[in-house]
């Protein structure tokens, strides 16, 4: 593992880092940003990047070959390893946009579009229609599940990092500078703030609890005593929103590729990630209550 302080710099926090990104994925994201800075690449360009390789491991998915699918498997590691070094080399050149942020999370969503679309047109002649419809709703549970753990993992590198460290962005402001922005000035990014403003939005609409926590630090802060304990008690938590990360999708879709049963990731999505989706938004929403009850 890397040592280098300047590495140790590119890193979120110990608290949300997974050991799979830890052991592989933020060294060579690390070395990539590297690469990137001596060249004069922006973040953005390895996001775009990341997303082309996410669709093409995609593609690969299509044929029941594991061999195919194994060499998808690599692109979508690639694509990841994109998808980190993106992140480190904005947090190395300080070249932080909401655009950014934008693209980093879209790169994620358009990789497993395109890998839902070619499992169900994988399965199709076996499955017909109905295998669209288990995908419909695998993609939007994905989708629901992902948004949360993120959500939640900005709250807690609030508390850890601060206001600077986080990135827990607020439907309200981010809704202000949609209006604000005109659509001849910047079309392409009005558009990806549309996406970005209703994301956040579905975000603050399934955590009433802590949305009335968020209102409350608006108006008073939190006192040092209230920071450490809403830590101590979201820190353990952590792993279980890493769970709905990339990593362990990956290996899910990885096993149920490799056994030639791929229909088994869209019952993982439905089943296992839900019950962890709900674990998380219940412990979540009660640790708030206790602040403003």
């Amino acid at each position: 593992m890397i040592t280098d302080s300047r590495y140790a710099a590119t890193l979120k926090h110990p608290d949300v880092e997974e050991h799979i990104d830890l052991w592989f994925y933020r060294p060579m994201g690390f070395r990539l940003a590297l690469l990137g800075e001596r060249l004069g690449w922006t973040p953005n360009v390895i996001s775009v990047a990341s997303i082309f390789l996410g669709i093409g491991a995609g593609l690969l998915f299509y044929p029941a070959d594991w061999r195919w699918n194994l060499v998808g498997m690599l692109l979508l590691v690639l694509a990841d390893v994109c998808d980190s070094a993106d992140g480190q080399l904005a947090r190395m050149t300080q070249q932080f946009s909401r655009l950014g942020r934008i693209l980093d999370g879209a790169s994620g969503d358009v990789w497993f579009v395109c890998i839902y679309v070619s499992i169900c047109l994988r399965l199709t002649p076996t499955w017909g229609w109905y295998i669209w419809v288990i995908a419909a709703i695998a993609g939007f549970m994905h989708s629901r599940q992902a948004a949360l753990a993120d959500y939640y993992r900005q709250f807690h590198l609030y508390f850890v990092k601060g206001k600077a460290g986080s990135e827990w962005d607020d439907a309200a402001q981010v809704d202000a500078e949609y209006r604000a922005l005109r659509l001849a000035d910047a079309p392409l990014y009005k558009v990806f703030l549309w996406f970005y403003r209703n994301y956040t939005r579905a975000q603050e609409s399934v955590t009433p609890r802590l949305q009335a926590f968020r209102a409350q630090l608006r108006r008073q802060g939190a006192s040092a005593e209230t920071t450490a304990s809403i830590i101590a008690q979201s820190r353990p938590l952590m792993k279980w929103c890493n769970a709905l990360t990339f990593n362990c999708r990956a290996i899910t879709l990885c096993v149920t590729l490799m056994v030639g049963e791929p229909w088994l990731y869209f019952l993982a999505e439905i089943v296992l990630g839900n019950v962890l989706y709900f674990y998380l938004w219940y412990r979540h929403e009660r640790m708030c209550r206790r602040y403003t009850d």
